[in-house]
């Protein structure tokens, strides 16, 4: 007997639906299975095997033929035990096969039957919907990420009793999530403030800079002056996510498998911050198994590195392609996957090997020799492609025994969205850009054109500085955020002024000219 049932491979952010066709016929008890099935999915016939066993069925002893199709396709993963059970159950006549047609089933089956989690719940749903399915069948672990999805009946099951008995016509209702109340609820709940921050109002200033449009950011400066402190602050000033934002982050965070079971939508812009030991795989994304990496993880947030020097420098190369073009793309011999990669990066850094250099509280113990290896680990290129350069010091003890709180964040907040609003209205003739820091060159020609003055100052500032293209284009670009934030249509001199006070890491004489 012949018997098909749908599941769906993910590939990148991508669903495509599988056919799994099972047939059964008397022989001598032999399995063949065929469509480019990993060791994980051949594996799963063992696991259906026992748990069959174990919830008091017998595995049927005969000729039993598998295909996946597409068969030019990829299955990996554990997502394909259930579709296959199913269809090995319906295949031996002990369940009833008139509703397989109408659900796609995906889930991984535990020894004892019941059904475990998977990854890319969500992507399979919306595959699911477009597909025009009844409904989908999910682990009940998966039930509030694929229920997400309007129009599309989501069901939780938790054994395989439970799915047969559904199958074989019991009633059981679909989980309905009620994803704009919980959105919005969770949007503005951050558990750190800027508020917390004493002093530092030139940083704060940088940081507002940067997330009213969307720049990149390092700030430089000695141990404890508060530059992790702060950075793990910025998402609490970012514009809240749209729906269509949470949804696209959401998706890339169900197929790394990153959400938690109670989670549906994610509501607040991610912030990563990975270790100086990472790997270019691990922060790019790729390896055998294709999973979306850190930057495609801070997509619509913030990648956070800390101590930028002591990161390999390979793996730092490899930001400059995705920093320009906000996706990755990833080939290799067996697979070619595009993951977006739109993020702020925000990095830190010591002046100097021991921390201190220019420090007025402590001595630096480094020739200038030392201080110029440590600052050349970070390529010039990379460099460029960060809008906003940030010098920090030490907060004075007078300003940390204040008692009075800094500016919250809900304050900074609203000039920023004010800003972004503005901006949106912008490059509301413009698909794909939505703030100041992706703008193109011609953008710049029409949006962010220097006056004469400004022009003369660009000028001697291009010529002391011995600034590249790239960096005449960032300070264009963050003048005309400045001037957003001021309300101005213009860009003004004083714009352009401030917009250069932050290229500061491009001097030539760091190493002798002090912070």
């Amino acid at each position: 007997m012949l018997v098909k049932t749908y599941c769906a491979a993910v590939t990148g952010l991508e669903a495509t639906t599988v056919t799994v066709e099972v047939s059964i016929a008397h022989g001598t008890n032999t399995l063949h299975m065929s469509g480019l099935a990993d060791t994980a999915v051949r594996e799963s016939i063992d696991r259906i095997r026992a748990a069959f066993s174990n919830s008091g069925f017998r595995f049927p002893s005969a000729d039993i033929t598998i295909n996946m199709a597409p068969a030019d396709i990829r299955k990996e993963g554990s997502g394909y035990d259930l579709p296959l059970a199913m269809a090995i159950l319906a295949a031996s006549s002990k369940l009833n096969n008139d509703l397989l047609d109408s659900y796609m089933l995906v889930g991984e089956i535990g020894l004892d039957g019941r059904l475990l989690p998977i990854r890319g719940a969500l992507p399979i749903a919306i595959k699911a919907r477009a597909d025009k399915f009844k409904g989908l069948i999910v682990p009940i672990h998966n039930v509030r990420e694929a229920a997400v999805v309007n129009n599309l009946k989501v069901y939780g099951m938790e054994t395989i009793l439970d799915v047969i008995r559904f199958l074989n016509g019991e009633p059981y209702e679909a989980t309905f999530i009620d994803t704009r109340r919980e959105f919005y609820e969770q949007q503005s709940h951050y558990d750190v403030d800027f508020a917390d921050v004493r002093g530092q109002e030139n940083v704060k200033r940088a940081l507002e800079v940067a997330a009213a449009g969307g720049h990149n950011l390092i700030m430089i400066g000695p141990p404890g002056s508060g530059k992790s402190m702060m950075a793990k602050r910025l998402p609490s000033i970012l514009p809240p996510l749209s729906l269509s934002e949470s949804l696209e982050t959401t998706q890339i965070h169900s197929v790394a498998g990153k959400l938690s079971r109670d989670t549906s939508l994610i509501s607040q812009r991610p912030f990563r911050s990975p270790h100086h030991t990472i790997s270019q795989v691990a922060l790019v994304g790729g390896g055998t198994n294709p999973q979306p990496g850190e930057i495609s993880l801070a997509h619509n947030g913030v990648l956070f590195l800390d101590e930028l020097p002591e990161f390999n420098r390979t793996v730092l190369e490899v930001l400059r392609q995705p920093l320009e073009d906000r996706h990755i793309t990833i080939s290799r011999a067996k697979y070619r996957i595009d993951y977006p990669a739109s993020f702020m990066f925000v990095a830190s850094m010591n002046p100097c090997p021991c921390g201190y250099y220019g420090d007025p509280t402590h001595k630096c113990v480094c020739t200038p020799g030392q201080i110029q290896r440590y600052m050349n680990k970070i390529s010039g290129p990379l460099l460029d492609r960060i809008d906003i350069h940030c010098e920090i010091q030490a907060v004075p003890f007078a300003e940390l025994s204040k008692m009075q709180p800094g500016e919250p964040s809900e304050k900074i907040r609203e000039r920023v969205i004010r800003a972004r609003q503005i901006q949106e209205e912008r490059f509301r003739n413009h698909k794909g850009i939505h703030c100041n820091a992706q703008m193109t060159e011609r953008m710049l020609h029409e949006f962010a054109e220097p006056d004469a003055q400004s022009l003369d100052m660009l000028r001697m500032a291009m010529e002391r500085l011995k600034l590249s293209a790239r960096a005449y284009s960032r300070i264009l670009k963050v003048a005309r955020t400045i001037a957003d934030l001021a309300g101005s249509e213009k860009v003004q001199s004083m714009h352009i002024a401030e917009a250069i006070g932050y290229r500061n890491l491009d001097r030539g004489d760091w190493a002798e000219r002090g912070i």
